[in-house]
C-alpha cells in the first residue's frame, strides 16, 4: 500500500478477507428454514411465523426494540427447536458453514448447555452433540474449498445457579473443542460477582473466561468483571464510554477505568448491529467503536446474532466502512486483535496470524492496488 491509496474495501473484497468471531451466539445465529424444518419435526407449534422469509423478518423486527431483555425473549423459539441431538449437531454443522461462506477462518461460538435439557439430554451430551456438529461444519466447509477452525465458549446463565456447574463441564471438555466459559443474560440486577465461585474456580484451573458486561449496565458492570471476577475479555464492554470524556476542543481524558482496559489490552468485543438494536448506541457512525479504535483499545468486532441482528461479520464490515472510512488495514487491524485475543494456544494463534489472516489481506491489498494502477493507465491512454 502506498500512502496515497486509502484502500477502502467493497463489499466482494470485506466478503473475501480473512475474519475473525470471538462472540457469537450459537441459538442465535440459526437458519429461518432450519427453525422452521426443525419445529415441524419435533411439534413445536408456537412459532409466532412459519413461512422462512416471515420468520427471518419477524425476529430481526422483534429484536429491534431498543431493549435488551425483549430482545432476549426472541431465543424462546430457537432454544425450542434445539432439544435433540440431532438438532444441536445440525444447527452447530450449519453454524460452521455458514460462516466459513463469510469468510470467517476462526470463531468462538457460545451457547448455554443448561438451556438444552427439556428434550432428556444430559449436559454432557448436549456439549458433545454441539463439538461433532462443529466438526461436520469445518468438514463440509473444507470439502466447499473454505477453512474455518471453531471453538466452544460454555455458557452460564447469570439468572441462574448453575454457573459453577458449567464451569466445570467446560473445564472437563477443554481439551475436546471447548475453549472457555462466559456468562450471559440480563445485566440488570444480575451482576457477575453472584458467580464467584466459578471464576475462582476456573482460575485455578488456569482456564479461560470471557463475561457479558458494560452492555445494558454500566460501568460497575465491567469493573465488577475485571476486578472481582477476573475476566480474560470483556463481552460487548461499550459502556466503558461511560469512563471516557471528551472535551470541546477534542481533547481526551481517560478515566481510572478506562485507562486500566486499554492499558491492559483487555479485548472489547464489539457487537454493533446488536448494540443499536439493545439501545447501547444509537447509529453505526456514532457508536463508541469509532473512538476507542482512534483512543487504541484492543477491539473486536463481532456479531453476537446473527439471525436476530439480520447481519455477518461482512454486514458489520460494511457498514463500519460505510460509517469510519475504514480500510483493510483497519480491518485487518481488528482482526489481528481478535485472533490475539482468542482463547486457544498462543502458538496456535500466532500461526493463524501469520499464515492466514496477515497473507489473506495481503493478497486483498495487492488486487486492490492493481486494480488502481489499471484505472490510472486507462485514463492515461484515453486522454494521451
Amino acid at each position: 500500500m502506498t500512502s496515497q491509496t486509502p484502500n477502502v474495501p467493497d463489499s466482494d473484497q470485506i466478503r473475501r478477507a480473512p475474519k475473525v468471531l470471538l462472540h457469537d451466539h450459537l441459538d442465535g445465529g440459526l437458519r429461518p428454514g432450519t427453525i422452521v424444518e426443525l419445529a415441524r419435526a419435533q411439534g413445536y407449534d408456537s412459532l409466532p411465523e412459519t413461512e422462512v422469509d416471515k420468520l427471518g423478518i419477524w425476529f430481526r423486527e422483534a429484536a429491534d426494540s431498543g431493549s435488551l431483555e425483549r430482545y432476549l425473549e426472541t431465543f424462546a423459539h430457537t432454544c425450542a427447536v434445539m432439544q435433540t441431538r440431532d438438532a444441536l449437531f445440525r444447527v452447530a454443522a450449519e453454524c460452521a458453514e455458514d460462516l466459513a461462506e463469510d469468510g470467517v477462518v476462526y470463531a468462538e461460538i457460545r451457547y448455554a448447555p443448561e438451556q438444552h435439557l427439556e428434550g432428556g439430554l444430559t449436559l454432557e451430551e448436549v456439549v458433545e452433540a454441539v463439538n461433532e456438529g462443529f466438526r461436520e461444519g469445518e468438514r463440509v466447509a473444507r470439502a466447499n474449498g473454505h477453512r474455518i477452525r471453531v471453538g466452544a465458549l460454555l455458557t452460564a446463565m447469570r439468572h441462574a445457579a448453575r454457573a459453577l456447574e458449567i464451569a466445570e463441564l467446560a473445564n472437563s471438555y477443554r481439551d475436546q473443542g471447548v475453549v472457555g466459559f462466559d456468562i450471559a443474560g440480563a445485566e440488570a440486577g444480575f451482576p457477575p460477582t453472584r458467580h464467584l465461585d466459578a471464576f475462582e474456580y476456573l482460575k485455578r484451573e488456569n482456564n479461560h473466561f470471557t463475561i457479558h458486561a458494560g452492555e445494558a449496565f454500566g460501568l460497575p458492570s465491567i469493573w465488577q468483571a475485571l476486578q472481582w471476577c477476573g475476566a480474560d475479555r470483556l463481552g460487548h464492554g461499550v459502556r466503558i464510554i461511560d469512563d471516557i470524556e471528551v472535551a470541546d476542543d477534542g481533547s481526551v481524558t481517560l478515566g481510572r477505568l478506562a485507562s486500566y482496559v486499554r492499558d491492559k489490552r483487555i479485548p472489547l468485543e464489539m457487537c454493533p448491529t446488536s448494540n443499536l438494536q439493545t439501545g447501547a448506541a444509537t447509529s453505526y457512525a456514532e457508536h463508541p467503536i469509532g473512538l476507542l479504535r482512534k483512543l487504541h483499545f484492543r477491539i473486536t468486532v463481532n456479531t453476537d446474532n446473527r439471525l436476530m441482528s439480520g447481519t455477518s461479520m461482512t454486514g458489520e464490515f460494511e457498514r463500519l466502512t460505510e460509517a469510519f472510512g475504514y480500510t483493510l488495514d483497519d480491518m485487518q487491524w481488528f482482526t489481528v486483535n481478535a485472533m490475539k485475543s482468542a482463547f486457544i494456544p498462543f502458538d496456535e494463534r500466532l500461526a493463524m496470524i501469520n499464515d492466514v489472516v496477515k497473507p489473506g489481506y495481503a493478497e486483498l491489498k495487492s488486487e486492490w492496488l492493481f486494480r488502481q494502477t489499471a484505472v490510472t493507465s486507462g485514463s492515461a491512454v484515453s486522454t494521451g
